[in-house]
């Protein structure tokens, strides 16, 4: 009998794996998961991303019946933590929870990122976006959007914009503000949300772009002027504007917060997290606690994420080059 040669055999072996695998998968999907799976978050603990990790923490430990445990890896602009994510064993036990920086680095740092965003990284689901809010200075003689750009076009140069650091997406929102009304306002940059916010109620500073929870308090209490919001109006302010009813249309530079997980992180563990969250996401109390917060909450599929993080990263690069912006 004629010995097989070594093509069939490994087409047999081929066939053979691909047959064990796809009895392997689901099973592996039903199993997981079967230990604690830690969240990446790529930042100090304290700030947004690191609040939302924790929320969704408690919600993912109910869905999957598994502790899950936040660890924080701040430093680099994200980059620290990120790359701590993308080089994780892809086994679905290392996640990361990611914020907008994800999608701007590539445009910021632009060849020089120690990972490839796109390549690197497997997404798992948009969690929740958080729309940010135009604020003028109560002293800045403008009741809308269009009175501000009105303003800015007749004293060029004469109106500041505080922002928390070059390259986030304050920064960005006001630079496509910019170049969507095509006016000259001058970017202040701060280090950190807090200094900026201080000096702009102390009306050292005329404008800037605000999350809803760390202005609200101002905008009641009369000391900031909300003129419009990225998205759709928000319950927490519902009688300002969005950007598209203030006839800004073009501007949607809001606050994206999502999980993902190393590249090569089976499908079927990637589908069975992005159900989980989104069960969280969409249902009570996480979802009453995020609208609370001023979070937008979504809780998407694994395809759909995948292709807002493209979007975001042809938009955020577009910002960037156009307005010349280089990291500090």
């Amino acid at each position: 009998m004629k010995a097989p040669d070594r093509r069939t055999l490994t087409a047999g072996l081929a066939v053979a794996c691909g047959a064990f695998l796809t009895r392997a998968l689901p099973a592996l999907g039903e199993n997981y998961p079967a230990k604690p799976v830690r969240i990446i978050v790529p930042y100090a603990a304290g700030g947004a991303t690191d609040t939302l990790a924790r929320l969704l923490n408690v919600g993912l430990e109910q869905q999957l019946k598994q502790s899950f445990v936040v660890d924080n890896r701040g430093g680099g602009a994200s980059q620290v933590g990120t790359q701590a994510i993308a080089t994780a064993p892809p086994d679905g036990y290392t996640i990361g929870m990611i914020d907008s920086a994800f999608t701007i680095n590539p445009g910021l740092f632009a060849g020089k990122l120690p990972y490839d965003t796109v390549k690197d990284f497997a997404a798992v689901s948009l969690i929740a976006t958080a729309p940010l809010v135009l604020v003028v200075h109560t002293s800045v003689p403008a009741e809308s959007a269009q009175a501000l750009i009105a303003l800015a076009r007749q004293k060029p140069g004469s109106i500041t914009y505080a922002l928390p650091g070059l390259g986030t997406p304050v920064h960005l929102a006001g630079e496509q503000l910019r170049q969507v009304a095509g006016i000259d306002v001058v970017a202040v940059p701060y280090r950190g949300a807090g200094p900026s916010i201080a000096d702009f109620i102390a009306g050292q500073v005329q404008m800037t772009f605000a999350t809803v929870p760390s202005i609200l308090e101002h905008v009641r209490a009369g000391r900031a002027r909300a003129l419009a919001i990225i998205g759709a109006r928000s319950p927490l302010l519902p009688d300002v504007p969005s950007m598209a009813e203030a006839g800004l249309g073009g501007i949607d530079a809001a606050l994206m917060f999502g999980l993902v997980a190393p590249a090569a992180t089976p499908a079927v563990i990637v589908a069975r997290l992005a159900e989980a969250a989104a069960a969280c996401v969409r249902t009570d109390p996480l979802r009453t606690r995020l609208i609370e917060l001023g979070y937008v909450a979504i809780g998407s599929g694994p395809q759909e994420f995948r292709a807002r993080i493209g979007s975001d990263i042809a938009k955020w690069t577009a910002i960037i080059e156009a307005g010349n912006i280089k990291p500090n």
